[in-house]
């Protein structure tokens, strides 16, 4: 039998990496998915709004907190099959997900390493990094249709996966992620598409060394959890590197090379994508409109060791965290006309 246990007036800042916001009017955690279907039946018979609530790593909570019920996912089943397949629930810490794969030398996750959060959160985000991303090796979510509370399996084509998104992402209210299966690769050579991590180890690399390197990366960067790295408390990278077209790529490196910031256009940061646009490089746009490493506002600012990510040092507000990044897409939006997405999920 099901026994869903309800808390109220939960502190929300200690569950995100970001330490920032109110409290929950009340609180719930999913260890199965009988719990999860009950939770949310308790929030649609008491008039409330229903929130998901993951590892709290890509999450900004509002000053006010919450309303009404938040579910805090904590479905822990992780099965490693034979022939590189593997079942993780959404409440699955994603370390134990690749680390588990890595030590079975099976390929296609040793370059997510270090990414902190759940394995449900990783089909809503396309989690990706180092030339990787989970949308290769997913083969089917498991989900939670919101309007039926029942049960059905996706398709990876069925889940609309694009960079940093999918569809989960672009329709919050109509699923929860529940569990998510993926097929590796035993045997599998590791994957060394990213230039910086290729130049970190040798062509023929390990999974585990390749697992190792990107760890180190990250660490150098402070984008790992570190409770001794005072860029520790933040929502790793703030902004999505934004995708333009051709001609706008075109229009920035001539810019940059007017303004002095490269010495020629073939410098501008720029990754051509699959549809004939052009990734550009947030980081580098945010430092070039103005933004050094550690820019601080008050008890907020930006990481001394990346552009990209935005960090709480205490005794902040969400108000200031949101108030900062507004300033730097206004920036970069005034000095190279591009638009600034921003990547953590503000709940609401």
């Amino acid at each position: 039998m099901t026994t869903l246990a309800i808390q109220h007036d939960v502190p929300l800042a200690p569950l995100t990496t970001l330490g920032l916001g109110g409290r929950a009017k009340h609180l719930a955690r999913a260890h199965d998915e009988a719990t999860l279907v009950a939770a949310l039946r308790w929030a649609a018979d008491e008039g409330l709004r229903s929130a998901i609530l993951g590892g709290g790593s890509n999450l900004i909570v509002p000053d006010e907190g919450y309303p009404g019920l938040v579910v805090q996912m904590a479905l822990g089943d992780l099965e490693f099959l034979p022939g590189g397949r593997v079942i993780a629930g959404a409440g699955v810490h994603w370390s134990a997900v690749v680390e588990g794969a890595v030590s079975r030398a099976w390929a296609g996750l040793e370059c997510l390493a270090g990414i902190p959060g759940l394995a449900g959160a990783t089909p809503i985000q396309n989690v990706g990094a180092y030339g990787q991303e989970v949308a290769e090796v997913i083969t089917e979510v498991r989900v939670l249709r919101r309007d039926t509370l029942t049960f059905e399996s996706l398709a990876p084509a069925e889940c609309v996966f694009g960079y940093r998104t999918s569809l989960f992402k672009s329709e919050p209210e109509r699923f929860v992620v529940s569990s998510v299966r993926f097929a590796l690769r035993p045997g599998g050579r590791g994957s060394l598409r990213y230039d910086e991590l290729a130049k970190a180890v040798t062509a023929n690399a390990s999974l585990d060394e390749i697992r190792r390197a990107v760890l180190a990366l990250r660490r150098e960067k402070s984008m790992v959890l570190d409770p001794g790295d005072d860029n520790c408390r933040s929502a790793g990278s703030f902004f999505l590197n934004p995708i333009v077209s051709a001609s706008d790529a075109e229009r920035i490196s001539e810019q940059a090379v007017r303004d002095n910031l490269v010495t020629s256009p073939e410098l501008l940061p720029r990754y051509p994508t699959s549809d004939g646009r052009v990734k550009l490089s947030a980081g580098w746009l945010i430092e070039k409109a103005g933004f050094e490493k550690g820019t601080r506002r008050g008890a907020v600012g930006l990481s001394t060791r990346h552009a990209l990510a935005l960090v709480h040092h205490g005794g902040g507000t969400s108000s200031e965290l949101l108030a900062f990044a507004n300033e730097i897409q206004d920036r970069v939006r005034e000095r190279f006309g591009v638009e600034l997405e921003r990547e953590p999920r503000l709940l609401a």
